[in-house]
């Protein structure tokens, strides 16, 4: 099977001068697309939509959010036979959410075609779906089990079909429905056109397109194209028996109104679930062990904003589109670059602004490295937002948030309970006491003392500090200030917890933190001198295993110190 390749270097300069218009569609598709609020063909629209109309078959390897689907929706469409009332398109995707998402997408663009589109799939009664294609199908979008049961039933006819879009085509092969595909494919006319579209091309993917796809035009969307600017990406180093306490505190932080949660198992994915709604979260689980009409009951929520947080697999997350998440979070670090891109599709739809999250253990730094190899793009390091960053940020939050109550004006109900209570105090030590209550249970929401900073540290490893030269320390040796902590082994503390609470809290980097020796009782470490005060006053409130430092200085010993721990 010869394959035509389009490389995206070679291309991009012509396909970004493109316009809707430009690609040949008709009046009311272009019309359509206008009020959709496309501007200009995405990378995918521009070189597939040609091809499709020329009437080639193609292979399209784009991941989840770079346009894919009208890529195929407006050739089809465009090319539509108006007076026909029979099946002339089938598009194949792997799971419910998917085939509603392609509909929506075919009829948000045929409004003004009069094309008539069918979903077809499990979890809806048949007989509904027996009375659509009977009124007349022009386009049939469904999955391999229902369309299955449709020929059998000699429901649904094919021998009219033209156009066969196998979408998701990887996905199809990890849910075991290849063998379907393959046997629905043999029931449509040998001279059909196909396009196949697919995040990966397995070898099992490659063996169906060579016995279906004639002479394919193959179109590759690199991933630089995919992970756009308006995505940011953070990855967050920590401990594994911390990634729990890491979640809640970027929760915290981050405040999303609506989240993706990216477990790698469904065991994995409803512990977690679990646990976020233990701690008083909005969370609900989503996999593949879920029968339906709990599927649908979780994601109606979900899109209701009743549920804040969906905790979800891989596989349970395909054809998800909900344009609202702000933010997808990794709890679990994907296991392949492709997958982590097809995840951060899941926020900063149609050019909002969006957020991904990576949590990490230090084992896993390797897959970070790959996918940032994978993507032509650095992702941001930072640290797990502390305590007392977590508070600030709150306190920013409430100070909008009273701000914008004060614009539309309090209501009546609260002017009546501040009269009830007006005799108590002053109204500003009334006003203090109620921002101090509320704010009392937000930082209830944190896990009060419970969440220790220092846990997110990962511990300094000693070898990559013995690899430093002799002379390279010698050369940026300073002047040091030797602190005294009222922690020590009898407390559990490490050297490593020191180092993390320091770099956490007062903002300095670990390297420059000096000779630490822990004792029963307590603790020295030596600092630059330059940050001592610094150090001082944000270890002022910390605690480490649960007990506060208290940090002071221990008068007359000063250092020239070594950065060793």
């Amino acid at each position: 099977m010869a394959i035509a390749v389009i490389a995206d270097q070679t291309t991009t300069a012509k396909v970004e001068e493109l316009t809707f218009a430009d690609l040949g569609l008709s009046p009311e598709l272009l019309r359509a697309v206008q009020e959709a609020g496309f501007s200009a063909p995405m990378p995918v629209q521009a070189r597939v939509i040609p091809i499709v109309l020329s009437g080639r078959d193609v292979i399209v390897q784009a991941q989840t959010g770079t346009g894919k689907t009208a890529a195929f929706a407006l050739p089809i469409l465009h090319q539509r036979h108006p007076l026909e009332h029979r099946v002339q398109a089938l598009i194949l995707t792997p799971t419910r959410e998917l085939a509603l998402q392609v509909t929506a997408v075919f009829q948000q663009l045929g409004r003004y075609t009069g094309a008539r589109v069918v979903p077809v799939y499990g979890g809806q009664p048949i007989e509904r779906q027996i009375r659509a294609l009977r009124d007349g199908a022009d386009i049939v979008v469904g999955t391999p089990g229902r369309i299955i049961d449709h020929l059998r039933r000699e429901t649904l006819q094919l021998e009219d079909v033209r156009m066969v879009i196998l979408d998701e085509a990887d996905e199809m092969l990890n849910m075991g429905f290849i063998e379907d595909v393959e046997w629905i494919l043999d029931q449509t006319p040998a001279t059909r056109q196909t396009g196949l579209f697919s995040a990966t091309i397995p070898e099992r993917v490659a063996q169906l397109a060579h016995r279906y796809l004639h002479d394919p035009v193959r179109v590759t969307i690199a991933p630089e194209h995919i992970t756009v600017p308006h995505i940011r990406q953070i990855v967050y180093e920590v401990p594994e028996s911390a990634k729990l306490a890491a979640l809640q505190r970027v929760l915290a932080f981050e405040q999303p109104t609506s989240a993706i949660i990216f477990c790698r198992t469904k065991s994995g994915a409803d512990t977690l679930a679990q646990a976020l709604q233990a701690r008083g979260e909005d969370a609900e689980a989503i996999h593949g062990d879920l029968t339906q009409a709990q599927r649908d009951r979780v994601m109606a929520r979900f899109r209701a904003g009743k549920a804040v947080l969906l905790v979800a697999t891989d596989l349970a997350a395909r054809g998800l589109d909900i344009p609202q998440v702000t933010h997808v979070i990794n709890y679990d670090i994907p296991q392949d670059p492709e997958s982590y891109v097809h995840r951060i599709g899941r926020t900063g739809r149609a050019g909002a602004p969006g957020t991904a999250i990576t949590l990490v253990t230090p084992r896993e730094r390797r897959m970070i490295r790959e996918i940032e190899r994978t993507i032509s793009q650095s992702l941001e390091r930072g640290r797990v937002p502390s305590r007392t960053q977590v508070i600030e940020r709150q306190w920013a939050k409430l100070r909008e948030a009273l701000e914008s109550v004060l614009a539309s004006g309090p209501d009546a109900s609260a002017y009546s309970f501040i009269a009830s209570v007006q005799g108590k105090a002053n109204p500003e030590t009334l006003a203090a006491a109620a921002v101090q209550l509320l704010m009392n249970e937000r930082e209830r929401d944190l896990g009060g003392d419970a969440i220790d900073d220092a846990q997110f540290m990962v511990p300094v490893e000693r070898s990559a500090v013995n690899r430093r030269s002799p002379r390279t320390a010698n050369e940026r040796a300073i002047p040091m200030v030797r602190l005294v902590l009222a922690v020590g082994r009898r407390d559990g503390v490490a050297p490593g917890d020191i180092v993390g609470a320091i770099a956490n809290e007062a903002r300095i980097p670990g390297r420059v933190i000096g000779r630490i020796q822990i004792d029963e009782q307590q603790s020295t470490v030596d600092v630059p001198a330059d940050v001592a005060e610094q150090v001082l006053r944000a270890l002022e409130h910390t605690r480490l295993r649960g007990k506060l430092v208290r940090p002071s200085r221990a008068d007359g010993l000063r250092s020239r110190g070594r950065f060793s721990h």
